[in-house]
């Protein structure tokens, strides 16, 4: 090949052909453009998580769920308590409502007796103790849900007057 004065010749990299089977979707050529490394085009590398970076989530996420079942098994207790001093607290009223309707006097002293609500059986103490009035009568309920008198999930204090004639 001739070459004329102030001609530069200069080897041009040049891409090597591919071939017709090379192509289609899913499919790209080994040969990359120089300065590209063999990563992804947003800069991250095809590689998988390692081991230690599963572990360190699955120890994030055993963590939160042992969290969560706490918190649910603190408020279902918390429900079952709750639903029990309300519960209670009815026996209470119906036993001092009992006394208010019933046209007795009721006698100074201590009763017990049980009492049926939502299907259980609960135990209630009524004192009656007298006040500085004459014709008028206090009255301290306790109930509890054991037949021995532990701890009154509620108690309830209520005034009686005597009956009239």
């Amino acid at each position: 090949m001739k070459r004329g004065p102030g001609i530069a010749h200069r080897r041009v990299a040049t891409r090597p052909t591919d071939h017709p089977a090379d192509r289609g979707p899913g499919r790209r050529p080994d040969w990359q453009p120089p300065g590209q490394s063999n990563r992804q085009s947003n800069g991250q590398s095809n590689r998988g998580f390692t081991l230690l970076e599963i572990l360190v989530a699955l120890a994030v996420v055993a963590v939160a769920l042992a969290a969560l079942v706490g918190q649910a098994s603190r408020n279902l207790e918390n429900t079952a308590r709750l639903r029990d001093h309300t519960l209670a607290h009815w026996v209470a009223m119906n036993v001092v409502t009992e006394l208010q309707v019933n046209d007795e006097w009721p006698r100074v002293g201590e009763r017990k007796g049980s009492g049926e609500m939502a299907g259980r059986e609960w135990f209630w103490t009524l004192k009656v103790s007298s006040t500085a009035d004459r014709n008028i009568r206090r009255l301290d309920v306790e109930v509890h849900r054991e037949r021995q008198r532990r701890r009154a999930l509620a108690t309830a204090i209520a005034y009686v007057g005597r009956p009239g004639p």
